[in-house]
Order: structure tokens, then sequence, then C-alpha cells
């Protein structure tokens, strides 16, 4: 059983296709766009497992305990169970931030998104108070996504791979926090890909296309379906002894 955040579209929706496939049934979240969050619903029955979509803004940590009760009763009524066993940090967007042209607003947007709320939400899920269980089971799987821009430089994304790169320490430390339950915590840091991060300027333009593939050793950009089984890859029983690790997933990016 797998929650995934933002999987209605992109590396999310691919994420929670890939599990599917892999017999694993999906609660996931989305912010928008509703008629894409019932779609990636329709895919997954097709597979033949079940899934559920929740609305969550990543960015509203003030919702988090609202949304955490909602996936409690999901997770009741639908699957007469108290826990899931994965969890894909996956929600997320781009914002340009150059250095002397950055709006502190911008700042702020990516910081709640990509850093506050990863960590409160994570730490609703995977934690409790005295006395109560958490929901992320013992022995479950955090998948926390990067980018390979944390790696290398490509502007005007600082802030937005500064955060990422924040997210990989994370990804370390819980590691060890939650490594006494068996809970195993890694990062995947896919590289370019053609979805419609950053106004989907490399799904809509050869010229970007063509020039970032001229920098991959696979000669070629990601698509979505790209990442989301190695997500799967990563949470299957052969990689259990596997954790703290940021696995790059971008078809040898500027090597």
């Amino acid at each position: 059983m797998a929650l995934v955040t933002g999987g209605n579209r992109g590396i999310g929706r691919a994420t929670v296709e890939a599990l599917a496939a892999d017999g694993v049934d999906v609660v996931f979240t989305y912010r928008s766009h509703e008629d894409e969050a019932e779609q990636t619903v329709d895919a997954v029955a097709a597979v033949g497992r079940r899934a559920t979509a929740i609305r969550l803004d990543a960015a509203d940590t003030a919702s988090h305990p609202s949304f955490t009760a909602a996936l409690a009763e999901v997770l009741r009524a639908e699957w007469g169970r108290g826990t899931f066993d994965i969890l894909v940090n996956n929600a997320g967007f781009s914002g340009d931030s150059p250095l002397g042209a950055t709006e502190e607003s911008v700042i702020d947007q990516l910081y709640q998104v990509h850093f506050k709320g990863v960590y409160l939400l994570t730490q609703a899920l995977a934690t409790a108070s005295e006395g109560s269980e958490p929901l992320l089971a013992d022995g479950g799987r955090i998948i926390n996504l990067s980018s390979c821009l944390s790696r290398i430089v490509t502007a005007p994304f600082s802030v937005y791979s500064a955060l990422k790169g924040a997210v990989e320490v994370l990804t370390r430390y819980w590691a060890v926090e939650l490594g006494g339950r068996g809970i195993t915590v890694n990062t995947i840091a896919p590289g370019p890909a053609a979805t419609d991060f950053a106004g989907g300027y490399l799904r809509i333009s050869e010229e970007y296309q063509k020039a970032m593939s001229d920098m991959s050793a696979l000669g070629r950009v990601a698509a979505a379906d790209d990442i989301g089984p190695a997500v799967t890859a990563l949470v299957s029983a052969a990689t259990q002894w596997i954790t703290a690790q940021r696995i790059e997933v971008s078809g040898g990016i500027h090597l």
C-alpha cells in the first residue's frame, strides 16, 4: 500500500502507474486538475489494482492534520487497514530564481512545498504521539524526489536546486532516525524529463530536447515512464538493504 504526493501527472502519475503494475494499491494526492486525478484512478483500475485520490496542497501545512485524518479514514474504509507501507514525496513545482531578480515570495513558495511541506507531512505520517501508532508501517519505505540539479548547475533554478539538496540531507537523517523501525529512506534524483516541469519546456521545445540529449550518455531526455519504474524498483524486496542513498535517474547527464 503506497501514498504518492502529486500523483495526478508527470513523474507522480508514472510512479502511481508503475506501483500499480507491480501489484501495489495506491492513495495519491493532487492539488488541482481533478480530471487528471480521475484518469489516473482509471489507469490503475485498468491493471487490476485500486487507487484513491485525495486533494492536498503541499504548501498548506495547516491542512496536514485534516489530510492525515482523511488518509486514515480511506485506509480503514477502502482497505480495512490502519497503515500504509510506501511514502513517495513527489509533489513539487519549479520556480526561476536568478540572483538579483528573485522575489521573496518565490523563495517562500519553493521552501513551503519542497522542504517544509515534505518535512512536516513526513513527520505527520511516519511518527505519532505516545500511545498512538504512525500511519507509515514499520518496515516501510520512504522515497524523496530530488533532482539532478542538486549536482549540476542549470540557471535559473538555484533555490529549487538548493532545496532539493536539503531534502537529500533529510533523507540521510531520516534513514538513521527511522532505521530502528526497519524503515528505509532513499532519494531518487531525476534528470531532464519531458514533463510539465518548468512550463513543459523540454516537452515543447525540440531545441532544448536536443541540447539536453547531447549532454546525456544515453542520448535523449527522459519520459516520465523512465522515472516511475525506478521508484518501484527502489521499494521492492530486492532493495531492502539500501537506505540513505541518492540514486540519480538521469541517463548519465553531464558526466
